[in-house]
C-alpha cells in the first residue's frame, strides 16, 4: 500500500465519523495474569519501533531519556510531527491527521525548529526529561529505499532531530542507514525465506521484509555493543501473553485503542533471577495481533538475540478502533488521537504512561548495582563491524569494566591509523566514509585519561551508493 492510499482510506473514514460514539470494548475471553517482575535495571532499557512504533519509540525514548539508553527508529520521523495542539478543536482536530498522512508520510515535515521548541518547551514544563539525557542515547534511523509509505526527508528529519541533541562530541551515537532495497517494514534475514513474510522491497501486510538484514540485531548491538550470537535453534526463553488493562489504568485499553493483551519474551536467565535488560519493541500500524497474529513477536528476529543476551523483550498491542478514538489501523497514537492534546508525546501521554507502567513493572525487582571494582585497561574485545551504508559503518564492541571512554582509530585498506574520536559507551557510527571503500578500525579503552592496549583490528567495506530511483517500491535491489 503506498502513501496515497493510506491517506485516502484515512482521511475518508474520518470525514464519516460525524456524532460517533464509544463503543464499549468485546469481553475479555480469559483471564490473563499481569507482568512478573526481573532483575532488570531500568536504566538500562531500550526501544524500537517501526512506523507508526517507530514515532512512538521517539516520543517515548524523549520523554522518558533518564531511563531509555537507546532507541531504534524503522522508517518514523521526528518528534511531534503531527504537531497536534488541543488548539486544533476549530478544525474540528483534523489538522493532526492531515499532517500525519501528508508531510509526515510523504515528506518533508515541518521546519525542524518547531520540534526542537517543542521538545525543549516540554523539557523546561518537566512534562518530560530533560533534554541532556538524549545526548547519551544510542539512536538507529532506518529507510529502505523502496519504501513507499515513508518517504525519506521524513526519516532524514528524524536524524536531523537526533544530530541537534547529540551535539558534534556525541555524532557517533547516531548511525543512519538508507542503502538497503527494502519496502515499508522491520527487515530480517531469514533463510530460508520463511512462507508468510514478505521478499525485499515489499510495501504491504506484515510489513516484514526478508532482505538478508538482520535489523533487530544490528538495534540491539548498537544499542548495547557486541553481543553473544543469536539462537537460531528453539529458544529456552517464553512467550508470554499478559493483561494490559492493568497499566492502562484508570482507562480501558479499548479507549486507548489497545489490545486487551500485550506479549513479553522472557529468557530462561531472566527468569531464574539474572541481571537482564528489557527492550521494548513497538509494531507499526496494521501489524497487531489481531491483524497479523504473532508475527511481530516471534518472526522479527528479536527474541533470538534475547535469549542469549539476557535482555527481555516487551511486544505491547494496539488494537483498531474504527469510531472513537480513531484509529482504524491499529497504529500506535502519533498524532493524538486518543485525547487531541499535545500531551500524547509527553509523560502523561496515555499510551506513554501506559508503556511506562508496563516497563515499571518488568523492572521491579532489579537488584542494586554493584560499584564495579577498579581494573587496569585491557585490550576490548569482539570489536566488529555490526553494519555498513554507503558512507558509515557501525563499529560495537564488548564493554570493558572500569572504562570510561573509547578511542576509536581509523585507516583504509592500507596505511597508519589515525584517530577519529573519543566515545562513551561500546559502539560507534563512523561517517563520512567514501562508498564502496574499504576500511579498518581499533578501539583503545581510556581509563582515567590514560589509553590502554589497543584491540585486535575490524574491517569492512561500505557499500555502494543506490542509483537514483523515482519509484520506491520498483527501485531494484542491491546485494
Amino acid at each position: 500500500m503506498n502513501r496515497g492510499a493510506w491517506r485516502n482510506m484515512i482521511m475518508a473514514m474520518a470525514i464519516g465519523l460525524g456524532g460517533a460514539t464509544q463503543l464499549a470494548g468485546p469481553a475479555r475471553a480469559e483471564e490473563l495474569a499481569k507482568l512478573s517482575g526481573y532483575n532488570a535495571d531500568i536504566s538500562e532499557s531500550s526501544v524500537s519501533g517501526i512506523s507508526s512504533g517507530a514515532f512512538m519509540a521517539v516520543q517515548f525514548a524523549t520523554a522518558w531519556s533518564s531511563v531509555i539508553k537507546g532507541v531504534g527508529v524503522v522508517a518514523g520521523g521526528p518528534y511531534w510531527c503531527a504537531k497536534a495542539d488541543a488548539d486544533d478543536f476549530i478544525n474540528g482536530f483534523t489538522l493532526p491527521i492531515m499532517t500525519a498522512t501528508g508531510p509526515c508520510m510523504s515528506g518533508p515535515p515541518s521546519e525542524l525548529s518547531n520540534f526542537f521548541a517543542k521538545a525543549d518547551a516540554k523539557s523546561a514544563a518537566g512534562e518530560i526529561d530533560s533534554l541532556q539525557f538524549v545526548r547519551r542515547q544510542k539512536v538507529y534511523v532506518f529507510h529502505g529505499y523502496n519504501d513507499a509509505v515513508v518517504a525519506k526527508s521524513v526519516t532524514d528529519a528524524a536524524a536531523d532531530f537526533y544530530r541537534h541533541y547529540l551535539g558534534e562530541p556525541n555524532r557517533g551515537n547516531l548511525y543512519y542507514q538508507t542503502t538497503i532495497g527494502a519496502g515499508h517494514s522491520l527487515v530480517v534475514a531469514q533463510d530460508p525465506h520463511k512462507a508468510g513474510l514478505n521478499g525485499c522491497g515489499d510495501n504491504d501486510v506484515p510489513y516484514i521484509d526478508q532482505c538478508g538484514y538482520d535489523q533487530a540485531g544490528i538495534i540491539l548491538q548498537h544499542i548495547y555493543g557486541a553481543l553473544n550470537a543469536p539462537n537460531r535453534g528453539p529458544l529456552t526463553g517464553t512467550v508470554k501473553r499478559f493483561d494490559q488493562s492493568a497499566y492502562t489504568r484508570p482507562d480501558d485499553p479499548t479507549s486507548l485503542s489497545l489490545g486487551d493483551a500485550g506479549y513479553v519474551f522472557v529468557p530462561k536467565a531472566c527468569e531464574d533471577g539474572a541481571a537482564c535488560r528489557v527492550h521494548v519493541a513497538l509494531h507499526g500500524c496494521k501489524q497487531d495481533s489481531g491483524d497479523i497474529d504473532r508475527r511481530y513477536v516471534d518472526d522479527t528476529g528479536y527474541n533470538a538475540w534475547a535469549d542469549t543476551n539476557r535482555l527481555i523483550v516487551l511486544y505491547p498491542q494496539t488494537a483498531p478502533s474504527p469510531f472513537l478514538p480513531f484509529n482504524p489501523q491499529a497504529c500506535w497514537d502519533w498524532w493524538s488521537y486518543v485525547n487531541h492534546a499535545d500531551s500524547y508525546v509527553t509523560k502523561s501521554g496515555p499510551q506513554i504512561r501506559t508503556i511506562k507502567a508496563m516497563l515499571d513493572a518488568l523492572t521491579a525487582h532489579a537488584a542494586p548495582a554493584a560499584t564495579p571494582a577498579p581494573v587496569a585497561a585491557a585490550a576490548p574485545v569482539a570489536l566488529a563491524v555490526i553494519d555498513s551504508s554507503d558512507t558509515s559503518a557501525d563499529l560495537a564492541w564488548t564493554p570493558q569494566p572500569g572504562t570510561t571512554a573509547y578511542r576509536v582509530q581509523r585507516a583504509g585498506a592500507d596505511g597508519p591509523f589515525a584517530a577519529v574520536a573519543d566515545v562513551a559507551g561500546p559502539s560507534f557510527a563512523d561517517s563520512g566514509l567514501t562508498p564502496a571503500s574499504a576500511y579498518r578500525w581499533r578501539i583503545s579503552p581510556m581509563v582515567n585519561g590514560t589509553e590502554g592496549p589497543a584491540s585486535l583490528e575490524a574491517a569492512a567495506t561500505t557499500r555502494a551508493a543506490p542509483a537514483p530511483c523515482a519509484q520506491p517500491g520498483r527501485c531494484p535491489i542491491v546485494k
